[in-house]
């Protein structure tokens, strides 16, 4: 059969392909398919043929897999948030360390590495604490929308539909935040609505309202709300600040992000405090980290607590042990293995995670901490550091070829690698193979009812002897 764009076919869903998408076989060509999952029997059309394979979109389940469950997110398909609600959690669990593992075998080229079942995510629900809400100027339709002759476009307050920047959803709720971001969420939207100043365009970049950040302390069980505005107009956010801490005692922080930038990035170039404190406090692992609204942190703390705990227990730490932390951000892993470490020495280039860090040194009275700024590939060489243990916890992206050698070079026994893209991290295992052996990896889901994970893999120098 020679597929054709536009063409329907009935096909039996083989895999899941990293991505999410179901993966089926058609005469020999691969055939991907959006919101199918294995086993499922379905009927597709075609809407992108290459050389090599297809893509197609779902029409009708015809015969749908064991393993599906019923969404309970009314925007389940429609919302790019999560993909895989339908998908029944323990086969979620599965196909995430399937995808590590044949990306270590296929592209790392490792046979025989372990790689051990996923650690579950505490909470499947509600474990995210922070959400990014998108404004538009003209709310995206559902589908059952789309059939009314003048449906009422109104304005958004969501999240974008996958494929494109301009199209925002708007939500009432999001199952993946506790619920009173929920309630929040809508204040802030009939507050909007109601405003004088108009709602941001994702096209024309014309309007005053871009951006609602949600964060939430699980420890405090306290919120900040980030109102992010392309310009300063207190007439306009102070009654909104003051509405959200009447309404909502547990509203303890909100400020005000101005950008006139059009880049789609809910940061401002300055912020100005509303109401309440700049930051809110939350805690992992005993530790106490303070949070601004543009500072990172990890958005699942629960799990954090479990990854980080794996970190741990992969670096085998000793007593007198030095540590280094690379890419180490805000220091909350540097923190987490300070107490078993002689020294922990971060690396990291972004200045304000550097202060960030040294700020939650402080905080929990670590003085065996200290984080050096700068381009790794640089940093590394001036550093005369011979570490017993190295912590690698990069971007997306992994670590540029220029680290790789000044990791090499410095030879640290034990290497204790975090990712959170498997094709990167089975890159970087297998240019470090010759040097490494890969004893086990770990995947920990941080990310309920997506396709995302994070695998941490235990390595040791060849020829190393185990610490006694």
């Amino acid at each position: 059969m020679s597929l054709k764009k536009g063409q329907q076919i009935e096909v039996r869903i083989e895999k899941v392909a990293f991505g999410g998408r179901g993966l089926a076989k058609v005469d020999g060509m691969t055939v991907f398919v959006d919101q199918t999952v294995p086993q499922d029997v379905a009927l597709v059309q075609v809407f992108r043929r290459k050389k090599n394979y297809a893509e197609a979109r779902l029409v009708t389940l015809i015969e749908p897999s064991p393993h599906r469950v019923k969404a309970p997110c009314p925007y389940s398909g429609i919302c790019g948030g999560c993909k895989w609600q339908f998908l029944d959690y323990t086969k979620q669990l599965e196909y995430k360390r399937q995808h590590v593992a044949e990306a270590i075998e296929h592209l790392a080229l490792l046979d025989h590495v372990e790689v051990l079942p996923t650690l579950p995510s505490p909470k499947q629900f509600e474990y995210r604490n922070k959400m990014e809400f998108s404004a538009s100027d003209r709310r995206w339709l559902l589908p059952e929308e789309l059939a009314i002759l003048e449906p009422k476009r109104g304005i958004a307050l969501g999240l974008h539909v996958p494929g494109t920047y301009y199209k925002v959803l708007d939500i009432d709720a999001c199952l993946l935040q506790p619920d009173l971001g929920n309630q929040l969420l809508n204040h802030v939207k009939a507050t909007i609505h109601g405003s004088s100043r108009p709602v941001y365009g994702l096209k024309s970049h014309q309007g005053f309202w871009r951006f609602l950040t949600l964060r939430h302390s699980e420890a405090s069980d306290r919120w900040m709300a980030n109102l992010i505005t392309t310009q300063e107009d207190r007439s306009a956010v102070e009654p909104l600040a003051q509405s959200l801490q009447e309404r909502f005692p547990q509203v303890s922080s909100v400020v005000n992000n101005i950008t006139a930038r059009r880049s789609g990035v809910a940061v401002g170039e300055y912020e100005i405090l509303l109401a309440g404190e700049a930051h809110i406090h939350d805690r992992i692992g005993g530790l106490d980290f303070k949070i601004s609204a543009n500072s990172f942190f990890q958005t699942n703390t629960r799990g954090a607590e479990r990854l980080f705990e794996t970190v741990k227990t992969f670096a085998e730490l000793a007593a007198g042990q030095t540590v280094a932390d690379l890419y180490s951000g805000t220091g909350t892993i540097a923190l987490s293995l300070a107490r078993q470490a002689r020294q922990v020495i971060g690396f990291e280039m972004v200045e304000s995670a550097v202060l960030d860090a040294e700020s939650n040194c402080r905080r929990n009275n670590i003085t065996n901490c200290r984080f050096i700024r700068g381009d790794l590939r640089e940093s590394l060489k001036t550093a005369s550091l011979r570490p017993d243990v190295m912590i690698i916890d990069p971007p997306r992206v992994g670590m540029h070829k220029e680290v790789i050698e000044q990791v090499l070079a410095m030879a640290p026994p034990v290497i204790v690698y975090v990712s959170c893209n498997p094709a990167t991290l089975a890159r970087d295992l297998g240019l470090m193979k010759e040097a490494y052996d890969v004893l086990q990896v770990q995947p920990v889901d941080m990310f309920p009812h997506t396709f995302h994970i994070e695998a941490i893999a235990r390595m040791r120098r060849k020829n190393t002897r185990r610490a006694a």
